[in-house]
């Protein structure tokens, strides 16, 4: 249960339940709801909740005035009241970011559910393979196939688990992305099925790396036949695309017949795609892959090696990595061994050193508890649970497993590492690599100095290059220092009151102690030294911390969240560092008072209990770069 779920749970009750919200969404303060028939909420009870600040009305919004601590209290009430697949908005303040960086948000983010499920799922799967290669049971015991049915389940039937988060994550209906990443794993359509069945009807892409068996036609257009069982990105994908169907079919399709048609035509439209085109192309990456990698081989084997355990988690990552995978069954089949895919063996190994080095440098405890278990079964053989819970939303652990990877890859592919029999993973990989003709065992020995570098140099780089970012422990509470500081006025205009605000969070002073200007230029500058700590997605609010310890609040006038952006153009991001007097936004004044607006402009100290008092200037108008306030 969150720290907040409680909370969140009273106030779902108070607003009248789950059924009188038509909407919710959260400003920098406060829980916006639109209720159905406000009568139905209790304002004096919600009012004297712990948690809660006050309860006011206006705009034709139900508004429960949190604090600081709004955007988790939103998150609990989103999973309380069972929104997350509905139209619910969040305005979370959220920094510009590279494309780079929101995929691998987005990643992270759809697999962060699923880890603990995929960790144990991961350990199962390697001790059963330990007790196999141990001799406990054989292959073919019930013993054998119940435990790889408890293991394996998690991978094979992955996509469906994954429609699910990735629903949550583009907010698409959660049961419609369960139905893409069930019907993704439908028996029917996989590829070895369809062999199985009957010889294909023709072939597309003859010849080239995209070659492609059509066994089905879908009104006469060819269904590329694939194997999508154990994949990430096509669901991913589709799930994606769903979610935008869904919305735009919100918009135009009438209400009384929404319940039925929109999930219908959401279904039909996102998943024939997905079969036609998404899937395919998906997959035609991946033969890329490989034909990449076979024609680096013909030139240099350890330039091979080097790319194929450089990039495999990367590959991993995009569901890239299939079009490797049939080069090694192949080889194995056809020649006795495979020596294409090998070099990748350490990278299980380097993830792990990694992974041991974060627990040991790391001080976040969550990150130690989801750290053992992703070593454990990082060691086994199984490293998904390490890459998308740890490797990855941390980017450079991810960065400096790739690399060291890269360089035991190229020794692997210099001393040819050879593989050849089928099976195993991790340590229990090594029986499959003595050559059966000879039962020499030098291949094996190549195999051991790699796994053995692996550790050492994963482990090593690790401790020296990465940083951890610190986080604050759950058990301890941070007291910040705060000094003595004068806090100059943001903006030019007439001093009022924060008494006069029409706008009880602020004129009662939940949110802190402050004045208001009402605002003649459409220029606002950092009052004091520090850091931006909020920019508003909609810019018209924005939040510091000086370098002495203020946390100060800009509101730019009253209700203005309601323009969504338009008129507002902030020139600071979350984390920038500015100086007193900095422009750190723009605004169209007269714009916004010809939209109705008013323009009066609280601007507060947030974490006034920490200090005595907030002493006002005392003068009536204010320009920017002198003294609005003092704070001691």
């Amino acid at each position: 249960m969150g720290k907040y779920t409680d909370l969140a749970e009273k106030i779902v009750v108070n607003v009248g339940g789950r059924d009188n919200i038509i909407s919710l969404k959260h400003c920098i303060t406060r829980l916006r709801f639109q209720l159905k028939d406000e009568s139905k909420a209790n304002d004096e009870v919600l009012k004297e909740l712990d948690g809660v600040v006050t309860v006011m009305k206006a705009g034709g919004q139900y508004q429960v005035v949190i604090g600081n601590q709004v955007a988790q209290v939103f998150d609990e009430v989103q999973k309380v009241a069972d929104l997350q697949g509905t139209t619910v908005q969040d305005e979370t303040p959220a920094e510009k970011r590279s494309l780079f960086n929101i995929f691998i948000d987005t990643i992270s983010g759809i697999f962060q559910p699923i880890l603990p499920a995929l960790s144990a799922a991961g350990v199962i799967k390697g001790f059963n393979t330990l007790f196999i290669s141990l001799g406990w049971y054989s292959q073919t015991s019930g013993t054998y196939a119940l435990l790889n049915a408890i293991g394996d389940a998690m991978f094979m039937f992955l996509p469906i688990l994954l429609g699910l988060t990735a629903a949550n994550k583009f907010k698409l209906n959660q049961y419609v992305g369960l139905i893409i990443g069930a019907a993704l794993c439908y028996p029917a359509i996989q590829v070895g099925a369809l062999s199985e069945a009957g010889k294909p009807l023709y072939t597309l892409f003859s010849g080239t790396v995209f070659q492609s068996e059509v066994y089905q036609t879908f009104l006469g257009i060819p269904i590329v036949s694939l194997n999508y069982t154990s994949t990430v990105i096509p669901v991913i994908l589709i799930c994606y695309f769903a979610a935008k169907v869904e919305h735009a079919l919100n918009k135009v399709i009438a209400d009384t017949v929404k319940f039925f048609f929109v999930p219908i035509l959401t279904l039909l439209v996102s998943l024939i795609l997905g079969f036609l085109l998404i899937g395919p192309l998906a997959t035609f990456g991946s033969n890329l892959v490989g034909s990449g990698i076979l024609a680096v081989r013909n030139v240099s084997p350890m330039l091979a090696g080097a790319l194929v355990a450089g990039l495999w988690q990367v590959l991993v990552v995009f569901g890239l990595h299939w079009g490797i995978i049939p080069i090694y069954f192949n080889n194995i089949v056809t020649n006795g061994f495979d020596n294409v895919m090998m070099p990748y063996y350490c990278t299980t190994f380097v993830t792990t050193a990694v992974v041991v080095a974060m627990i040991i440098k790391t001080k976040n405890k969550k990150l130690k508890k989801l750290g053992i278990p992703a070593a454990i079964s990082g060691i086994l053989g199984v490293t998904e649970p390490a890459i998308y819970g740890l490797l990855l939303p941390k980017k450079k652990p991810l960065l400096i497993s790739c690399l060291v990877s890269a360089v035991i890859g190229g020794f692997y592919g210099f001393f040819n590492l050879r593989k050849f029999a089928m099976g195993g993973m991790g340590f229990f990989e090594l029986p499959g690599m003595i050559d059966p003709k000879t039962n020499s065992l030098d291949n094996m020995y190549i195999a051991l100095i790699g796994i053995g570098l692996s550790l050492v140099l994963g482990f090593v780089a690790t401790m020296i290059f990465w940083k951890d970012d610190e986080p604050v422990d759950e058990q301890k509470t941070e007291i910040k220092t705060v000094q003595n500081e004068v806090i100059q006025a943001p903006i030019k205009g007439k001093i009022v009151s924060l008494s006069e605000v029409k706008d009880n969070v602020f004129s009662k002073g939940f949110i802190g102690k402050g004045l208001a200007i009402d605002v003649t230029e459409g220029v606002v500058k950092a009052p004091v030294s520090g850091e931006i700590t909020t920019v508003f997605p909609t810019g018209h609010a924005i939040g510091l911390a000086s370098d002495k310890g203020a946390e100060i609040l800009i509101h730019i006038g009253m209700d203005t969240v309601n323009l969504e952006g338009k008129y507002f153009t902030p020139l600071v991001k979350v984390g920038d560092r500015v100086k007193a007097g900095q422009e750190i936004l723009h605004f169209d004044l007269e714009k916004i008072k010809a939209a109705g607006y008013s323009l009066i402009t609280p601007v507060v100290v947030t974490n006034t209990d920490a200090y005595t008092d907030v002493l006002e200037t005392g003068l009536t108008k204010q320009d920017p770069s002198e003294m609005l306030t003092t704070i001691s």
